[in-house]
C-alpha cells in the first residue's frame, strides 16, 4: 500500500535491533483516516472470505482492528495480556513473545467471543517473528473458529513470520513488508 509506505519513509525511524518506530501515526498517536484507508484495502483484499469477527491483541492492534470491523460491520475482539475482575468465566489462552517488548505474555480471550463459525480475519499492526499471530491462531482453532485471513500493517519481510505463516496455508495481506532497514543511515527499504 503505497500511501503506508510513504508514511514510513517519511515519519518512521529506524532504531537499533532492527526496530522501526512509527509511533506518530500507528502505534502512539494514531492516524485515523491512515486506518481508514488500510481497513477499506483490507475489505477489498478479503471480500470473499466471509468475514464475521475480527480478531486482534492488546494494545496496539485495537486502533486498527476497531476500524476495521467497522468497515466490515463485525465485531471486534481483543485478546488481553493480563486477567482482569471483568473477565468471568471460561478463557482461551496462549503464551505469545513481544519482539518489540521482549517478553512474554499470557493472553486471554473469553469463550464468549470466539467459537465455532466464526470467520476470523486477524489484524494486527505489526509482524516479525509472527510469535502473535500464532498465539491467536490457536486461540481460534482451539475454540473451533476458521481463521480465514490475516492482515499486517507493518510485516518485517526480511524476519521469518510472514513467510511461515504463508508456507502453512494462511491467506496473509501485509500492507507494507519491510525488505530491509538501516539504523545508521535510516534507510528503509520496502519488498516490490
Amino acid at each position: 500500500m503505497e500511501l503506508l509506505e510513504e508514511r514510513i519513509r517519511k515519519e518512521g525511524t529506524v532504531k537499533p535491533g532492527q526496530v522501526l518506530k512509527v509511533d506518530s501515526f500507528i502505534n502512539h498517536q494514531m492516524d485515523v483516516k491512515l486506518f481508514r484507508a488500510m481497513a477499506q484495502q483490507w475489505k477489498r483484499d478479503f471480500a470473499d472470505a466471509g468475514v464475521n469477527k475480527i480478531v486482534t491483541i492488546e494494545a496496539s492492534g485495537i486502533g486498527i482492528a476497531a476500524i476495521v470491523g467497522e468497515e466490515f460491520d463485525v465485531p471486534v475482539v481483543f485478546a488481553k495480556k493480563s486477567q482482569s475482575i471483568n473477565l468471568d468465566g471460561s478463557v482461551y489462552t496462549a503464551k505469545i513473545h513481544s519482539y518489540t517488548h521482549q517478553r512474554d505474555y499470557d493472553v486471554i480471550v473469553s469463550k464468549k467471543y470466539v467459537g465455532p463459525g466464526d470467520r476470523i480475519l486477524l489484524i494486527d499492526d505489526f509482524m516479525a517473528n509472527g510469535c502473535a499471530m500464532n498465539g491467536l491462531i490457536d486461540i481460534c482453532e482451539t475454540a473451533g473458529a476458521t481463521v480465514v485471513g490475516i492482515g499486517i500493517a507493518i510485516e518485517k519481510g526480511f524476519q521469518p513470520g510472514g513467510a511461515d505463516l504463508r508456507a502453512r496455508g494462511y491467506r496473509v495481506d501485509s500492507l507494507a513488508i519491510v525488505e530491509s532497514m538501516d539504523d545508521a543511515t535510516g534507510r528503509i527499504e520496502f519488498r516490490a
